[in-house]
This record gives structure tokens, C-alpha cells and sequence, in this order.
């Protein structure tokens, strides 16, 4: 029988309060809490849940996620495999979760709802209704992920109306993406037994989804950031506290702690905040645990305040796992191949041809930290029948390349990079993740291209010197320790920068460019797509 104690200012999310107390554990229960008088300097609160995360935008495989996430007093998160199963369907799913099984935190997946992520694109895999629900069936599978095809669900599309039932058969919850949808249309969305959604902007999107009966995850990741423009929906409704997307080079230096820490410097109370982290998630998504209590998981997180919550120790199942930042458990991560198809490409290829002076075209513009994006019309310059970027005005050229078989390339031009001389790429572009490469000429972009079929990841030059994040596990991820993803992240970073780049996040910003259920315009690997139509449009404008 195992058995130990831990002592601290408890903090009660069920009772709402605070007291000192001792805890007895037996077997990685608490057996009992007993109070007493004492004046601790710590705390214990429930251990931290992230409800709604990509491990895969980590760029981080699972066993090294946990490695760096459990000393931030993360003991759980609700998984989407949704990336790597656009790559590899099923198999990447299984490869999440053995990778997940040796390493003490508790991964709980979701069934990924959009493999493809849409029509509109080319991803490396279908998961059907017959996959989906033998992901259901699973126990340590907790729900359905998040049903991006909102318009399929508006529409009643037989695949995705099965999807739903089989999650609903089974009395999992159903996660949902709904970026802006309003009125009519979102009361039709939740009908379907859609329940949670973290893709509000706005607070008055937070209150009507709210109102109308879904749950709001507030989202603070690394290219998105929305809690200051959400907190307050807080005083009317319970929430959850989400990452979506965050990556490694963020996590060495805080994760859900770091949530709490804003939200309580913006004005909520700490308790609140907790449990936007804790028991309302645990108790959405049906696991044991969520709170200090008896008879519960011994999944506690100890802080020295409720100001700063810096992390002093982390349990789960009662075994210490963590101490003052480092992870107390062995990581032996599983490799992977990248599954990038490769040829040899040149400038011609990336070309945009006009047989005019100029042209009108539309351009992608960035949004900075934001997923969203808008649609700008220029005036662009034609010089020997090939349409040119222009730098003056910042934008670039950009392309998104099939990295599963042989296709021409989609062309297109973007605003917002800042970059006066170079290219940059990445083969991680949500939700396909086909090749995402924007430059300032031609010739760089297929250089660009060239080099980044080969390890995957993310790639910069800017004609003469180049950076680059290998990322070998199905061009997304790394089995390298967080730290060495983070520092190689901040080099290539720090190069894109000197070429003139002031976004936090160029890589992760850029990726999202090819996101084609997130508004207004994207470019993904069969053309450009108005997102808030949901239909393929010209690059270049009639006159």
C-alpha cells in the first residue's frame, strides 16, 4: 500500500473556499483531509486541465508534451488528434496514444470529426462514420472533437449527421468550432448536440453562445489570444480555460498556470479561475477527479500563491511527478516518418502570368494574434507577363504545395509578414497540412519548397543564410525535449525577424493562412477560398 501526506492551504472548488488541511493519501486516493491551524505558504488546488488542445501545435510528440506540461501542473488535457490524422488517419491516431501510454499524464483524446478537414483541400487521409465511431467505442476516447463543418451540420450531410449520433449513442459530448456563427444558425448548431465551442472573439459572441446553452472555452494560445476580450463573460456563465494551439517555445516558460495568471490579473477571482481549469471541465468531459476531495484521484497541483501560481510540486495518482519545474518521470519517445512527397521544384512553377500592365488581385491579410484573417484587393505591378509582389505594400507571394501527391501548385499573395527580402515555409499549415510558403520572389519560394520536403518543419532564408526546425514525425512534430524544439524555434524565429518579420508567432501565423473553416479568405492547395462564402474564388479580379 502506498501512502503519503501532503500539506497546504487546500483550495475547495466544490465548496468555494480556503482552508489549511492535511491530506492523507492511500494508493493515489485521498483517504482523508483533515483542517488545522496552521499558516502554510502553499497551496494545493486540483491538478490543471487543458480542455481543448492540439498536442501536434506543440510541435512536441505526446510523451515529450508531457514532459514539459506536468511541471506546469498540467495533470490532464482533452486531445485532438485532428492534425496527424489528416496526415496519417488512424495510424497517426494510434501513434498519439502509444506514444501517450508510457509517460504518467492523463491523455484523453478526442475522435478527430473532420478528416478531411473539408472538402476543399487534399489531406493524406479520410476517417469515415465506420472510423470515427471505433474511436467512440474507445474509453480513454472522451468525445466527439470539434465539428469544424459547421455548414455540413446546418445542412444535415449524412457523414457528419452519423458522426454526431454515434458520439450522442454513446453519451459523449460533442465539441464544437463555430467561428462567428450567430442567431438561427447557431441555435441549429447546438440542436445537434454540439456543446462547447472555442472559437469566440468577441464578447458578445461569448454571451449568445453562452445564452443559448454551450459552453465557452476561453482560448489563450500562441498565435491566439482571447482572453482579455472574453474574461467577462465569466460573470454570467461558467467557462473553460483552453490552449487550442500552443507551442513548446511558450510552454518552457508557463502553460495553464500561466492562464491563471492572467485571468486573475484581469480583474477574476481565483477560485473562479481554477475552476474554469479544473472540476468544469472534468465534470463536461465525464472524468474522475477535477477537485480536492475524498475519495478522489490524488491529481493536485501545488502552488506557492493564487497571484502568480508558481508550480512548487505536481501529483497524480499520488506520486510526486514533478518538482519545482522538472519533470520527475523517464520520456523515450517513439519516431515517425514525415510522409512529405518530394520533387524538385523551380520559379516557373510558382509564377501568377497577366498579359496586362497591372492587375487587381485579392490578397490574404494577416490579422496579428489572431486565426482570422481578411480579404484585401491591391494593385499589383505585371512585368514580363508575370504578375510581381509588392514589397513596398508588404505583400508577398504565397503557395500552398500537396505534400501527398503530384499537383500544381495553389498561388496567391499575402499582406502582413513584414519581410523585405527571403521566404519562409512550414509543413504545418491546419488542418491538411500541405506546404505553406510565402516570399518575396519566385526563386526563394521554390528554394524554400525544395528544403523543406526534406525534414519537414519550418524553414527561412533570405537568400544567402538560412534556419530551420526539423520536425520528423509526420512533418509535425519533434521527439527532440521541449527545450531543444524552443531553441531551435527561437532561432529560426529570431532569423525570420532580421528579415524584417514583428509577428510573435510567423510560423504558426502562417500556417493558419491555409485554415479554410476559419474567415475570410485562405489559401489552400486547389486555390484561393473565401471561408466566410465557403467557395473557391479568383486570385486575380475582372476589371
Amino acid at each position: 500500500m502506498r501512502s503519503t501526506e501532503i500539506s497546504g492551504n487546500v483550495v475547495d472548488v466544490i465548496g468555494d473556499r480556503i482552508f489549511p488541511a492535511v491530506l492523507t493519501i492511500q494508493d493515489g486516493v485521498i483517504m482523508s483531509i483533515e483542517e488545522v491551524e496552521e499558516d502554510f505558504d502553499r497551496y494545493i488546488i486540483p491538478g490543471l486541465i487543458d480542455s481543448h488542445v492540439h498536442i501536434e501545435s506543440s510541435l512536441l510528440v505526446p510523451s515529450r508534451f508531457a514532459q514539459t506540461a506536468v511541471p506546469h501542473g498540467v495533470v490532464a488535457v482533452i486531445a485532438d488528434p485532428h492534425e496527424i490524422a489528416n496526415v496519417l488517419g488512424m495510424e497517426g491516431v494510434r501513434y498519439m496514444m502509444e506514444d501517450a501510454s508510457d509517460v504518467p499524464m492523463r491523455f484523453h483524446f478526442m475522435a478527430p470529426s473532420c478528416v478531411p478537414a473539408t472538402p476543399w483541400e487534399t489531406s493524406g487521409a479520410v476517417l469515415g462514420p465506420e472510423d470515427v465511431s471505433k474511436l467512440l467505442a474507445m474509453d480513454e476516447v472522451k468525445g466527439l472533437a470539434e465539428m469544424m463543418n459547421f455548414p455540413g451540420v446546418l445542412n444535415k450531410q449524412p457523414d457528419v449527421m452519423a458522426k454526431l449520433e454515434a458520439a450522442q449513442k454513446l453519451g459523449k459530448p460533442i465539441d464544437g468550432h463555430a467561428p462567428g456563427l450567430s442567431g438561427d444558425g447557431l441555435e441549429d448548431y447546438i440542436a445537434a448536440g454540439i456543446s462547447t465551442d472555442h472559437e469566440c472573439t468577441t464578447l458578445q459572441e461569448a454571451l449568445e453562445k453562452s445564452e443559448k446553452g454551450m459552453t465557452v472555452q476561453v482560448r489563450e494560445g500562441t498565435a491566439c489570444k482571447n482572453m482579455a476580450d472574453l474574461i467577462k463573460v465569466s460573470e454570467e456563465y461558467p467557462f473553460f480555460l483552453a490552449t487550442d494551439d500552443m507551442h513548446a517555445s511558450d510552454m518552457v516558460n508557463g502553460y495553464m498556470e500561466a492562464l491563471l495568471r492572467k485571468a486573475v490579473s484581469l480583474g477574476l477571482d481565483a477560485i473562479t479561475a481554477i475552476k474554469a481549469a479544473t472540476i468544469w471541465p472534468s465534470r463536461h468531459y465525464n472524468l474522475e477527479g477535477g477537485c480536492v476531495d475524498l475519495a478522489m484521484p490524488a491529481d493536485l497541483t501545488v502552488v506557492r500563491d493564487l497571484v502568480d501560481f508558481q508550480v512548487l510540486e505536481v501529483y497524480i495518482d499520488g506520486e510526486l511527478v514533478a518538482k519545482d519545474g522538472e519533470a520527475l518521470f523517464p520520456v523515450t519517445p517513439k519516431a515517425a516518418q514525415t510522409y512529405i512527397w518530394r520533387k524538385d521544384w523551380n520559379a516557373d512553377d510558382f509564377l501568377v502570368r497577366s498579359d496586362r500592365d497591372n492587375v487587381q488581385a485579392r490578397v490574404i491579410g494577416i490579422i496579428p494574434d489572431q486565426i482570422i484573417s481578411e480579404e484585401i484587393h491591391a494593385l499589383l505591378p505585371v512585368k514580363d507577363g508575370r504578375v510581381q509582389a509588392d514589397l513596398d505594400e508588404d505583400i508577398l507571394h504565397l503557395a500552398v504545395i500537396n505534400r501527398y501527391q503530384e499537383a500544381a501548385p495553389a498561388l496567391g499573395f499575402i499582406k502582413g509578414l513584414g519581410i523585405r527580402k527571403g521566404a519562409i515555409a512550414s509543413s504545418v499549415a491546419h488542418d491538411s497540412h500541405n506546404i505553406i510558403v510565402a516570399a518575396t520572389d519566385p526563386q526563394l519560394l521554390a528554394e524554400a519548397v525544395n528544403s523543406i520536403s526534406v525534414h519537414g518543419g519550418y524553414y527561412a532564408t533570405d537568400g544567402k543564410d538560412e534556419a530551420s526546425l526539423p520536425l520528423p514525425v509526420a512533418g509535425l512534430m519533434s521527439t527532440a525535449s521541449a527545450q531543444e524544439v524552443a531553441t531551435a524555434e527561437h532561432r529560426v524565429q529570431d532569423f525570420v525577424r532580421s528579415m524584417g518579420c514583428s509577428l510573435d508567432a510567423p510560423f504558426m501565423t502562417l500556417g493558419f493562412q491555409s485554415l479554410l473553416v476559419i474567415p475570410a479568405l485562405k489559401l489552400g492547395d486547389r486555390g484561393l477560398f473565401d471561408s466566410s462564402r465557403f467557395q473557391f474564388v479568383p486570385l486575380l479580379l475582372e476589371e
